[in-house]
Protein backbone atom coordinates (compact mmCIF):
# COMPACT_ATOMS: atom_id res chain seq x y z
CA UNK A 1 0.00 0.00 0.00
CA UNK A 2 2.69 2.49 1.04
CA UNK A 3 4.98 1.57 -1.83
CA UNK A 4 2.11 1.76 -4.32
CA UNK A 5 1.15 5.20 -3.04
CA UNK A 6 4.71 6.48 -3.33
CA UNK A 7 5.02 4.98 -6.80
CA UNK A 8 1.87 6.73 -8.00
CA UNK A 9 3.09 10.02 -6.57
CA UNK A 10 6.47 9.63 -8.27
CA UNK A 11 4.77 8.84 -11.59
CA UNK A 12 2.65 11.96 -11.22
CA UNK A 13 5.72 14.03 -10.43
CA UNK A 14 7.48 12.79 -13.55
CA UNK A 15 4.90 14.34 -15.87
CA UNK A 16 3.61 17.32 -13.82
CA UNK A 17 4.23 20.50 -15.88
CA UNK A 18 3.74 22.89 -12.94
CA UNK A 19 6.68 23.78 -10.70
CA UNK A 20 4.38 24.78 -7.83
CA UNK A 21 2.59 21.45 -7.58
CA UNK A 22 5.81 19.51 -8.20
CA UNK A 23 7.39 21.19 -5.18
CA UNK A 24 4.28 20.54 -3.09
CA UNK A 25 4.20 16.87 -3.99
CA UNK A 26 7.95 16.39 -3.61
CA UNK A 27 7.76 17.75 -0.05
CA UNK A 28 4.94 15.35 0.80
CA UNK A 29 6.83 12.38 -0.62
CA UNK A 30 10.11 13.29 1.03
CA UNK A 31 8.43 13.90 4.40
CA UNK A 32 6.54 10.62 4.19
CA UNK A 33 3.16 12.30 4.73
CA UNK A 34 1.12 9.27 3.72
CA UNK A 35 -2.21 10.69 4.89
CA UNK A 36 -1.84 13.73 2.64
CA UNK A 37 -0.71 11.56 -0.26
CA UNK A 38 -3.60 9.15 0.22
CA UNK A 39 -6.04 12.04 0.17
CA UNK A 40 -4.63 13.33 -3.12
CA UNK A 41 -4.38 9.90 -4.76
CA UNK A 42 -7.53 8.22 -3.43
CA UNK A 43 -9.20 8.54 -6.84
CA UNK A 44 -9.69 11.22 -9.49
CA UNK A 45 -11.84 14.33 -9.66
CA UNK A 46 -14.96 13.24 -11.49
CA UNK A 47 -16.04 15.15 -14.56
CA UNK A 48 -19.81 15.71 -14.53
CA UNK A 49 -22.49 18.21 -15.49
CA UNK A 50 -20.72 20.82 -13.33
CA UNK A 51 -17.47 20.00 -15.14
CA UNK A 52 -14.68 19.87 -12.58
CA UNK A 53 -14.37 21.68 -9.29
CA UNK A 54 -12.07 21.11 -6.36
CA UNK A 55 -9.23 22.28 -4.17
CA UNK A 56 -6.02 23.42 -5.86
CA UNK A 57 -3.00 21.19 -5.32
CA UNK A 58 -1.05 18.22 -6.60
CA UNK A 59 -2.52 14.86 -7.53
CA UNK A 60 -5.58 13.51 -9.35
CA UNK A 61 -7.98 14.54 -6.56
CA UNK A 62 -6.98 18.20 -6.85
CA UNK A 63 -7.37 20.93 -9.45
CA UNK A 64 -4.04 21.39 -11.21
CA UNK A 65 -2.53 21.73 -14.67
CA UNK A 66 -2.19 17.98 -15.17
CA UNK A 67 -5.89 17.42 -14.44
CA UNK A 68 -6.88 20.36 -16.65
CA UNK A 69 -4.74 19.20 -19.58
CA UNK A 70 -6.40 15.79 -19.43
CA UNK A 71 -9.85 17.39 -19.24
CA UNK A 72 -9.08 19.59 -22.23
CA UNK A 73 -7.75 16.63 -24.21
CA UNK A 74 -10.89 14.65 -23.40
CA UNK A 75 -13.12 17.53 -24.48
CA UNK A 76 -11.16 17.92 -27.71
CA UNK A 77 -11.49 14.19 -28.43
CA UNK A 78 -15.23 14.34 -27.75
CA UNK A 79 -15.68 17.30 -30.11
CA UNK A 80 -13.75 15.51 -32.85
CA UNK A 81 -15.70 12.29 -32.30
CA UNK A 82 -18.98 14.19 -32.67
CA UNK A 83 -17.97 15.85 -35.95
CA UNK A 84 -16.90 19.22 -34.58
CA UNK A 85 -13.15 18.79 -34.91
CA UNK A 86 -12.55 21.91 -36.99
CA UNK A 87 -14.66 24.20 -34.83
CA UNK A 88 -13.87 27.11 -32.55
CA UNK A 89 -13.55 26.71 -28.77
CA UNK A 90 -13.78 29.92 -26.72
CA UNK A 91 -12.05 30.00 -23.35
CA UNK A 92 -12.72 32.38 -20.47
CA UNK A 93 -11.32 32.58 -16.97
CA UNK A 94 -11.75 34.41 -13.68
CA UNK A 95 -9.11 35.89 -11.37
CA UNK A 96 -8.59 32.90 -9.08
CA UNK A 97 -5.22 31.29 -8.48
CA UNK A 98 -4.10 29.31 -11.57
CA UNK A 99 -7.09 30.36 -13.69
CA UNK A 100 -4.95 32.02 -16.38
CA UNK A 101 -2.65 28.97 -16.48
CA UNK A 102 -5.59 26.60 -16.88
CA UNK A 103 -7.03 28.76 -19.68
CA UNK A 104 -3.69 28.81 -21.54
CA UNK A 105 -3.28 25.04 -21.18
CA UNK A 106 -6.78 24.54 -22.58
CA UNK A 107 -6.02 26.76 -25.57
CA UNK A 108 -2.79 24.85 -26.22
CA UNK A 109 -4.50 21.46 -26.08
CA UNK A 110 -7.33 22.57 -28.39
CA UNK A 111 -4.84 23.98 -30.87
CA UNK A 112 -2.73 20.83 -30.71
CA UNK A 113 -5.84 18.74 -31.40
CA UNK A 114 -6.60 20.68 -34.57
CA UNK A 115 -9.41 22.84 -33.23
CA UNK A 116 -9.39 26.62 -33.30
CA UNK A 117 -9.07 28.26 -29.90
CA UNK A 118 -9.78 31.82 -28.77
CA UNK A 119 -9.18 33.14 -25.26
CA UNK A 120 -10.98 36.11 -23.72
CA UNK A 121 -8.57 39.02 -23.22
CA UNK A 122 -8.40 39.04 -19.41
CA UNK A 123 -10.27 37.77 -16.33
CA UNK A 124 -13.93 38.52 -17.05
CA UNK A 125 -17.41 37.50 -15.85
CA UNK A 126 -18.61 34.04 -16.81
CA UNK A 127 -21.60 35.51 -18.74
CA UNK A 128 -19.08 36.98 -21.21
CA UNK A 129 -17.96 33.47 -22.08
CA UNK A 130 -21.54 32.23 -22.49
CA UNK A 131 -22.24 35.24 -24.72
CA UNK A 132 -19.06 34.81 -26.77
CA UNK A 133 -19.90 31.21 -27.65
CA UNK A 134 -23.12 32.24 -29.38
CA UNK A 135 -21.74 35.52 -30.71
CA UNK A 136 -18.73 33.88 -32.38
CA UNK A 137 -20.47 30.67 -33.47
CA UNK A 138 -18.22 28.42 -31.42
CA UNK A 139 -18.76 24.68 -31.06
CA UNK A 140 -17.86 24.77 -27.37
CA UNK A 141 -16.63 26.96 -24.56
CA UNK A 142 -14.66 26.50 -21.36
CA UNK A 143 -14.83 28.77 -18.32
CA UNK A 144 -12.16 28.40 -15.66
CA UNK A 145 -13.89 29.41 -12.43
CA UNK A 146 -14.98 28.11 -9.06
CA UNK A 147 -17.71 30.74 -8.80
CA UNK A 148 -18.28 31.53 -5.11
CA UNK A 149 -16.28 28.63 -3.65
CA UNK A 150 -13.52 29.24 -1.08
CA UNK A 151 -10.17 30.75 -2.22
CA UNK A 152 -8.41 27.38 -2.29
CA UNK A 153 -10.74 26.04 -5.02
CA UNK A 154 -10.90 26.30 -8.78
CA UNK A 155 -13.06 24.73 -11.45
CA UNK A 156 -13.59 23.94 -15.10
CA UNK A 157 -17.02 24.51 -16.62
CA UNK A 158 -17.86 23.29 -20.14
CA UNK A 159 -20.44 24.71 -22.55
CA UNK A 160 -21.41 23.42 -25.97
CA UNK A 161 -22.28 25.42 -29.06
CA UNK A 162 -25.72 26.65 -28.02
CA UNK A 163 -24.07 28.57 -25.18
CA UNK A 164 -25.56 26.44 -22.41
CA UNK A 165 -23.76 24.11 -20.01
CA UNK A 166 -23.44 20.41 -20.71
CA UNK A 167 -26.05 17.92 -19.50
CA UNK A 168 -26.20 14.11 -19.66
CA UNK A 169 -25.23 12.20 -21.71
CA UNK A 170 -22.68 14.75 -22.94
CA UNK A 171 -20.88 14.77 -19.60
CA UNK A 172 -20.50 11.00 -19.70
CA UNK A 173 -19.15 11.11 -23.24
CA UNK A 174 -16.55 13.71 -22.30
CA UNK A 175 -15.65 11.85 -19.09
CA UNK A 176 -15.03 8.66 -21.09
CA UNK A 177 -12.69 10.52 -23.43
CA UNK A 178 -10.84 12.01 -20.45
CA UNK A 179 -10.35 8.51 -19.01
CA UNK A 180 -8.87 7.41 -22.34
CA UNK A 181 -6.17 10.10 -22.40
CA UNK A 182 -2.70 8.58 -22.20
CA UNK A 183 0.47 10.07 -20.71
CA UNK A 184 0.61 13.87 -20.70
CA UNK A 185 3.54 13.91 -23.08
CA UNK A 186 1.25 12.28 -25.64
CA UNK A 187 -1.04 15.35 -25.61
CA UNK A 188 0.23 17.92 -28.16
CA UNK A 189 0.55 21.37 -26.55
CA UNK A 190 2.05 23.93 -28.92
CA UNK A 191 3.43 27.19 -27.57
CA UNK A 192 1.14 29.34 -29.73
CA UNK A 193 -1.42 29.19 -32.52
CA UNK A 194 -4.53 30.34 -30.66
CA UNK A 195 -6.19 33.76 -30.71
CA UNK A 196 -6.36 36.21 -27.85
CA UNK A 197 -9.63 38.04 -28.39
CA UNK A 198 -9.76 41.83 -28.26
CA UNK A 199 -12.34 44.04 -26.61
CA UNK A 200 -14.70 43.67 -29.58
CA UNK A 201 -16.54 40.81 -27.90
CA UNK A 202 -16.89 42.90 -24.72
CA UNK A 203 -18.32 45.78 -26.75
CA UNK A 204 -20.80 43.45 -28.46
CA UNK A 205 -21.90 42.13 -25.07
CA UNK A 206 -22.35 45.64 -23.66
CA UNK A 207 -24.36 46.70 -26.69
CA UNK A 208 -26.66 43.77 -26.02
CA UNK A 209 -27.15 44.61 -22.33
CA UNK A 210 -29.21 47.65 -23.35
CA UNK A 211 -31.87 45.40 -24.80
CA UNK A 212 -33.03 44.17 -21.38
CA UNK A 213 -34.22 47.71 -20.57
CA UNK A 214 -37.28 49.50 -21.93
CA UNK A 215 -36.66 52.52 -24.13
CA UNK A 216 -37.18 55.69 -22.15
CA UNK A 217 -37.48 53.93 -18.79
CA UNK A 218 -36.29 55.84 -15.71
CA UNK A 219 -32.62 55.29 -14.81
CA UNK A 220 -32.39 57.13 -11.49
CA UNK A 221 -31.67 54.43 -8.90
CA UNK A 222 -28.41 54.85 -7.00
CA UNK A 223 -26.67 51.55 -6.34
CA UNK A 224 -23.90 50.48 -3.98
CA UNK A 225 -22.06 47.62 -5.66
CA UNK A 226 -19.63 44.99 -4.44
CA UNK A 227 -17.77 42.54 -6.65
CA UNK A 228 -16.64 40.53 -3.59
CA UNK A 229 -13.04 40.62 -4.87
CA UNK A 230 -14.19 39.13 -8.17
CA UNK A 231 -14.29 40.25 -11.78
CA UNK A 232 -17.65 42.05 -11.88
CA UNK A 233 -16.69 45.70 -11.33
CA UNK A 234 -15.46 46.60 -14.83
CA UNK A 235 -18.39 45.19 -16.78
CA UNK A 236 -21.10 46.27 -14.35
CA UNK A 237 -19.81 49.85 -14.29
CA UNK A 238 -19.59 49.90 -18.08
CA UNK A 239 -23.12 48.53 -18.46
CA UNK A 240 -24.56 51.04 -15.98
CA UNK A 241 -22.76 53.94 -17.68
CA UNK A 242 -23.95 52.87 -21.11
CA UNK A 243 -27.54 52.60 -19.85
CA UNK A 244 -27.44 56.04 -18.23
CA UNK A 245 -27.72 55.07 -14.57
CA UNK A 246 -25.80 56.96 -11.88
CA UNK A 247 -22.34 55.49 -11.41
CA UNK A 248 -22.55 52.69 -8.84
CA UNK A 249 -20.83 53.44 -5.54
CA UNK A 250 -18.14 50.77 -5.12
CA UNK A 251 -17.32 48.89 -1.97
CA UNK A 252 -13.71 49.98 -2.30
CA UNK A 253 -12.21 47.15 -0.25
CA UNK A 254 -13.81 44.53 -2.54
CA UNK A 255 -13.90 46.24 -5.96
CA UNK A 256 -10.72 44.79 -7.46
CA UNK A 257 -10.03 41.10 -8.15
CA UNK A 258 -8.12 39.34 -5.39
CA UNK A 259 -7.90 35.52 -5.45
CA UNK A 260 -7.37 35.41 -1.68
CA UNK A 261 -10.73 37.11 -0.95
CA UNK A 262 -9.23 38.76 2.15
CA UNK A 263 -12.34 40.46 3.58
CA UNK A 264 -14.78 37.52 3.53
CA UNK A 265 -14.83 34.01 4.98
CA UNK A 266 -16.66 32.76 1.87
CA UNK A 267 -16.95 34.94 -1.27
CA UNK A 268 -20.68 34.33 -1.51
CA UNK A 269 -23.21 37.12 -0.81
CA UNK A 270 -25.49 34.54 0.85
CA UNK A 271 -22.90 33.72 3.54
CA UNK A 272 -23.03 35.48 6.93
CA UNK A 273 -20.76 38.52 7.04
CA UNK A 274 -20.08 38.68 3.31
CA UNK A 275 -22.19 41.82 2.92
CA UNK A 276 -20.96 43.69 6.02
CA UNK A 277 -18.67 46.05 4.09
CA UNK A 278 -21.38 46.67 1.50
CA UNK A 279 -23.84 47.66 4.21
CA UNK A 280 -21.24 49.91 5.83
CA UNK A 281 -20.74 51.64 2.48
CA UNK A 282 -24.50 51.92 2.05
CA UNK A 283 -24.91 53.64 5.41
CA UNK A 284 -22.53 56.33 4.16
CA UNK A 285 -23.80 56.60 0.57
CA UNK A 286 -27.57 56.21 1.20
CA UNK A 287 -28.32 54.37 -2.07
CA UNK A 288 -31.68 53.05 -3.18
CA UNK A 289 -30.45 49.46 -3.28
CA UNK A 290 -27.31 47.40 -2.75
CA UNK A 291 -26.20 44.95 -5.44
CA UNK A 292 -23.56 42.25 -5.05
CA UNK A 293 -22.07 39.96 -7.65
CA UNK A 294 -20.35 36.73 -6.77
CA UNK A 295 -16.68 36.44 -7.86
CA UNK A 296 -17.39 35.39 -11.47
CA UNK A 297 -20.39 37.77 -11.68
CA UNK A 298 -22.94 35.29 -12.95
CA UNK A 299 -25.03 35.76 -9.80
CA UNK A 300 -26.72 38.90 -8.52
CA UNK A 301 -27.71 39.60 -4.91
CA UNK A 302 -29.91 42.52 -3.85
CA UNK A 303 -30.45 44.26 -0.51
CA UNK A 304 -33.08 46.85 0.37
CA UNK A 305 -33.33 49.43 3.16
CA UNK A 306 -34.86 48.01 6.34
CA UNK A 307 -35.14 50.17 9.45
CA UNK A 308 -35.73 47.08 11.60
CA UNK A 309 -32.46 45.39 10.56
CA UNK A 310 -29.37 45.99 12.66
CA UNK A 311 -27.36 47.00 9.59
CA UNK A 312 -30.20 49.09 8.18
CA UNK A 313 -30.38 46.74 5.19
CA UNK A 314 -32.05 43.43 4.41
CA UNK A 315 -30.77 40.89 1.92
CA UNK A 316 -33.52 39.71 -0.39
CA UNK A 317 -33.72 36.00 -0.94
CA UNK A 318 -33.05 34.75 -4.42
CA UNK A 319 -36.70 33.72 -4.64
CA UNK A 320 -37.77 37.28 -3.84
CA UNK A 321 -35.56 38.77 -6.54
CA UNK A 322 -36.72 36.08 -8.95
CA UNK A 323 -40.36 37.03 -8.36
CA UNK A 324 -39.62 40.77 -8.60
CA UNK A 325 -37.90 40.39 -11.97
CA UNK A 326 -40.74 38.21 -13.28
CA UNK A 327 -43.34 40.77 -12.18
CA UNK A 328 -41.28 43.56 -13.75
CA UNK A 329 -41.05 41.73 -17.08
CA UNK A 330 -44.82 41.15 -17.03
CA UNK A 331 -45.63 44.73 -16.07
CA UNK A 332 -43.50 46.21 -18.83
CA UNK A 333 -44.93 43.87 -21.45
CA UNK A 334 -41.65 42.09 -22.13
CA UNK A 335 -42.96 38.52 -22.04
CA UNK A 336 -44.32 38.29 -25.58
CA UNK A 337 -47.02 35.86 -26.64
CA UNK A 338 -44.99 32.66 -26.55
CA UNK A 339 -42.33 33.26 -23.93
CA UNK A 340 -41.85 30.79 -21.09
CA UNK A 341 -40.86 31.47 -17.49
CA UNK A 342 -38.73 28.67 -16.05
CA UNK A 343 -37.19 27.86 -12.71
CA UNK A 344 -35.53 24.95 -10.96
CA UNK A 345 -37.67 22.71 -8.76
CA UNK A 346 -35.99 24.06 -5.62
CA UNK A 347 -37.11 27.62 -6.35
CA UNK A 348 -40.32 29.25 -5.12
CA UNK A 349 -43.63 28.22 -6.65
CA UNK A 350 -44.54 31.92 -6.72
CA UNK A 351 -43.08 32.18 -10.23
CA UNK A 352 -45.71 29.74 -11.43
CA UNK A 353 -48.47 31.85 -9.89
CA UNK A 354 -47.13 35.00 -11.58
CA UNK A 355 -46.86 33.24 -14.93
CA UNK A 356 -50.36 31.78 -14.67
CA UNK A 357 -51.91 35.16 -13.84
CA UNK A 358 -50.10 36.77 -16.79
CA UNK A 359 -50.92 34.00 -19.25
CA UNK A 360 -47.24 33.19 -19.67
CA UNK A 361 -45.90 29.68 -20.17
CA UNK A 362 -44.22 28.08 -17.17
CA UNK A 363 -41.87 25.14 -16.72
CA UNK A 364 -39.94 23.53 -13.85
CA UNK A 365 -36.54 21.93 -14.40
CA UNK A 366 -33.92 20.13 -12.39
CA UNK A 367 -31.52 22.28 -10.39
CA UNK A 368 -29.01 24.32 -12.36
CA UNK A 369 -28.97 26.61 -15.35
CA UNK A 370 -27.73 23.76 -17.50
CA UNK A 371 -31.39 22.66 -17.38
CA UNK A 372 -33.16 26.01 -17.21
CA UNK A 373 -31.32 27.29 -20.29
CA UNK A 374 -32.62 24.39 -22.37
CA UNK A 375 -36.31 25.18 -21.89
CA UNK A 376 -37.88 25.74 -25.30
CA UNK A 377 -39.13 29.29 -25.78
CA UNK A 378 -37.38 30.52 -22.63
CA UNK A 379 -38.03 34.20 -21.93
CA UNK A 380 -36.87 34.33 -18.33
CA UNK A 381 -35.35 31.82 -15.96
CA UNK A 382 -34.12 31.90 -12.41
CA UNK A 383 -33.03 29.73 -9.51
CA UNK A 384 -33.06 30.56 -5.83
CA UNK A 385 -29.24 30.60 -5.60
CA UNK A 386 -29.19 34.19 -6.96
CA UNK A 387 -29.08 33.21 -10.64
CA UNK A 388 -31.19 35.04 -13.25
CA UNK A 389 -31.33 34.72 -17.04
CA UNK A 390 -33.04 37.82 -18.39
CA UNK A 391 -31.69 37.76 -21.97
CA UNK A 392 -31.67 34.11 -23.06
CA UNK A 393 -31.06 34.95 -26.72
CA UNK A 394 -27.80 36.65 -25.75
CA UNK A 395 -26.61 34.73 -22.70
CA UNK A 396 -28.05 31.24 -22.31
CA UNK A 397 -27.01 31.13 -18.68
CA UNK A 398 -27.36 33.17 -15.52
CA UNK A 399 -25.95 36.67 -15.86
CA UNK A 400 -25.33 38.93 -12.86
CA UNK A 401 -24.69 42.01 -15.01
CA UNK A 402 -27.92 42.13 -17.01
CA UNK A 403 -29.89 41.04 -13.95
CA UNK A 404 -28.42 43.99 -12.04
CA UNK A 405 -29.49 46.35 -14.83
CA UNK A 406 -33.05 45.04 -14.73
CA UNK A 407 -33.19 45.33 -10.93
CA UNK A 408 -31.95 48.92 -11.18
CA UNK A 409 -34.60 49.73 -13.80
CA UNK A 410 -37.32 48.30 -11.54
CA UNK A 411 -35.98 50.22 -8.54
CA UNK A 412 -35.98 53.42 -10.62
CA UNK A 413 -39.60 52.94 -11.71
CA UNK A 414 -40.71 52.28 -8.13
CA UNK A 415 -38.67 55.24 -6.89
CA UNK A 416 -40.63 57.55 -9.19
CA UNK A 417 -43.80 56.24 -7.52
CA UNK A 418 -42.38 56.83 -4.04
CA UNK A 419 -42.11 53.07 -3.50
CA UNK A 420 -39.40 50.42 -3.21
CA UNK A 421 -38.79 46.77 -3.98
CA UNK A 422 -40.26 45.75 -0.62
CA UNK A 423 -43.56 47.40 -1.58
CA UNK A 424 -43.77 45.35 -4.77
CA UNK A 425 -43.11 42.19 -2.74
CA UNK A 426 -46.11 43.15 -0.60
CA UNK A 427 -48.21 43.50 -3.76
CA UNK A 428 -47.20 40.01 -4.87
CA UNK A 429 -48.05 38.54 -1.46
CA UNK A 430 -51.50 40.12 -1.59
CA UNK A 431 -52.08 38.81 -5.10
CA UNK A 432 -50.71 35.29 -4.74
CA UNK A 433 -50.17 34.60 -1.03
CA UNK A 434 -46.99 35.00 0.97
CA UNK A 435 -44.46 32.48 -0.34
CA UNK A 436 -41.95 32.20 2.52
CA UNK A 437 -38.77 30.31 1.67
CA UNK A 438 -35.65 29.27 3.52
CA UNK A 439 -32.87 26.71 3.34
CA UNK A 440 -31.33 24.19 5.71
CA UNK A 441 -27.77 23.50 4.65
CA UNK A 442 -25.30 21.09 6.26
CA UNK A 443 -21.65 21.37 5.19
CA UNK A 444 -19.67 18.16 5.80
CA UNK A 445 -16.09 16.97 5.59
CA UNK A 446 -17.11 13.34 5.23
CA UNK A 447 -19.28 12.93 2.11
CA UNK A 448 -20.62 9.63 3.44
CA UNK A 449 -22.67 11.66 5.93
CA UNK A 450 -24.70 13.05 3.02
CA UNK A 451 -25.34 9.56 1.65
CA UNK A 452 -26.32 8.39 5.12
CA UNK A 453 -28.84 11.24 5.53
CA UNK A 454 -30.42 10.55 2.13
CA UNK A 455 -30.63 6.81 2.90
CA UNK A 456 -32.24 7.55 6.26
CA UNK A 457 -34.94 9.70 4.65
CA UNK A 458 -35.57 7.09 1.98
CA UNK A 459 -35.81 4.25 4.50
CA UNK A 460 -37.91 6.20 6.99
CA UNK A 461 -39.77 8.96 5.10
CA UNK A 462 -41.35 11.57 7.37
CA UNK A 463 -45.14 11.60 7.59
CA UNK A 464 -45.52 14.90 9.45
CA UNK A 465 -43.27 17.99 9.42
CA UNK A 466 -44.01 21.19 11.36
CA UNK A 467 -47.47 19.85 12.18
CA UNK A 468 -48.32 19.51 8.47
CA UNK A 469 -49.15 16.17 6.90
CA UNK A 470 -46.83 14.91 4.17
CA UNK A 471 -49.33 14.32 1.37
CA UNK A 472 -46.79 13.14 -1.20
CA UNK A 473 -43.20 11.94 -1.05
CA UNK A 474 -41.31 11.65 -4.33
CA UNK A 475 -37.92 10.03 -4.83
CA UNK A 476 -36.49 12.09 -7.67
CA UNK A 477 -33.85 9.45 -8.39
CA UNK A 478 -36.62 7.56 -10.17
CA UNK A 479 -37.65 10.64 -12.17
CA UNK A 480 -40.78 12.63 -11.39
CA UNK A 481 -43.21 14.90 -13.24
CA UNK A 482 -41.38 14.28 -16.50
CA UNK A 483 -38.01 15.32 -15.04
CA UNK A 484 -34.82 13.31 -15.61
CA UNK A 485 -33.68 11.26 -12.61
CA UNK A 486 -31.61 13.10 -10.00
CA UNK A 487 -30.53 12.39 -6.44
CA UNK A 488 -33.22 14.17 -4.47
CA UNK A 489 -36.41 13.88 -2.43
CA UNK A 490 -39.50 16.09 -2.66
CA UNK A 491 -42.29 16.33 -0.09
CA UNK A 492 -45.58 18.21 -0.40
CA UNK A 493 -47.34 19.06 2.85
CA UNK A 494 -50.84 20.25 3.69
CA UNK A 495 -52.84 21.20 6.74
CA UNK A 496 -53.38 24.67 8.13
CA UNK A 497 -51.02 25.84 5.37
CA UNK A 498 -49.37 24.37 2.30
CA UNK A 499 -45.64 23.68 2.24
CA UNK A 500 -42.98 21.98 0.17
CA UNK A 501 -39.59 20.49 1.04
CA UNK A 502 -36.83 19.31 -1.31
CA UNK A 503 -33.65 17.58 -0.10
CA UNK A 504 -30.62 17.03 -2.32
CA UNK A 505 -26.82 16.86 -2.20
CA UNK A 506 -25.13 19.97 -3.60
CA UNK A 507 -23.61 19.48 -7.03
CA UNK A 508 -20.69 21.83 -6.38
CA UNK A 509 -19.95 21.81 -2.64
CA UNK A 510 -19.77 19.18 0.15
CA UNK A 511 -23.25 20.07 1.42
CA UNK A 512 -26.65 18.52 1.99
CA UNK A 513 -29.19 21.16 0.98
CA UNK A 514 -32.84 21.30 2.02
CA UNK A 515 -35.14 23.82 0.35
CA UNK A 516 -38.24 24.88 2.27
CA UNK A 517 -41.35 26.80 1.22
CA UNK A 518 -44.55 27.66 3.08
CA UNK A 519 -47.47 29.49 1.49
CA UNK A 520 -49.56 31.74 3.75
CA UNK A 521 -52.79 33.27 2.40
CA UNK A 522 -53.02 37.07 2.81
CA UNK A 523 -56.38 38.84 2.63
CA UNK A 524 -55.40 42.46 3.23
CA UNK A 525 -52.26 44.56 3.68
CA UNK A 526 -52.97 44.64 7.39
CA UNK A 527 -52.52 40.85 7.47
CA UNK A 528 -48.98 40.93 6.05
CA UNK A 529 -47.08 41.24 9.37
CA UNK A 530 -48.89 38.30 10.94
CA UNK A 531 -48.49 36.25 7.75
CA UNK A 532 -44.73 36.85 7.85
CA UNK A 533 -44.62 35.79 11.47
CA UNK A 534 -46.50 32.58 10.67
CA UNK A 535 -44.20 31.94 7.71
CA UNK A 536 -41.08 32.39 9.81
CA UNK A 537 -42.40 30.08 12.53
CA UNK A 538 -43.37 27.41 10.00
CA UNK A 539 -39.98 27.49 8.32
CA UNK A 540 -38.22 27.26 11.69
CA UNK A 541 -40.31 24.22 12.59
CA UNK A 542 -39.68 22.63 9.20
CA UNK A 543 -35.92 23.06 9.68
CA UNK A 544 -36.04 21.48 13.12
CA UNK A 545 -38.19 18.51 12.15
CA UNK A 546 -36.35 17.86 8.88
CA UNK A 547 -32.94 17.99 10.58
CA UNK A 548 -34.18 15.38 13.05
CA UNK A 549 -35.64 13.20 10.31
CA UNK A 550 -32.39 13.34 8.29
CA UNK A 551 -30.12 12.96 11.31
CA UNK A 552 -28.13 16.11 10.54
Amino acid sequence: MQQDLIARAEAWLAEDPDGDTRRELRELVDSGDLDALAERFSGTLQFGTAGLRGELGAGPMRMNRSVVIRAAAGLAAYLKATGQGGGLVVIGYDARHKSADFARDTAAVMTGAGLRAAVLPRPLPTPLLAFAIRHLGAVAGVEVTASHNPPRDNGYKVYLGDGSQIVPPMDGGIAAEIDAVGPLDSVPRPEDGWEILGDEVLTAYLERTDTVLSAGSPRTALVVHTALHGVGTEMLNAAFARAGFPAPVPVAEQAEPDPDFPTVAFPNPEEPGAMDLAFATARRAAPDIVIANDPDADRCAVAVPDADAQSGWRMLRGDEVGALLAAHLVNKGATGTSGVFAESIVSSSLLGRIAEAAGVGYEETLTGFKWIARVEGLRYGYEEALGYCVDPDGVRDKDGITAALLVAELASELKEQGRGLADLLDDLALAHGLHATDQLSARVKDLSLITRAMDRLRDHPPTVLAGLTVTSAEDLSAGASGLPPTDGLRYHLDGAYRARVIVRPSGTEPKLKCYLEAVIPVATAADLPSARTVGTELLTSLKRDLAEAAGI
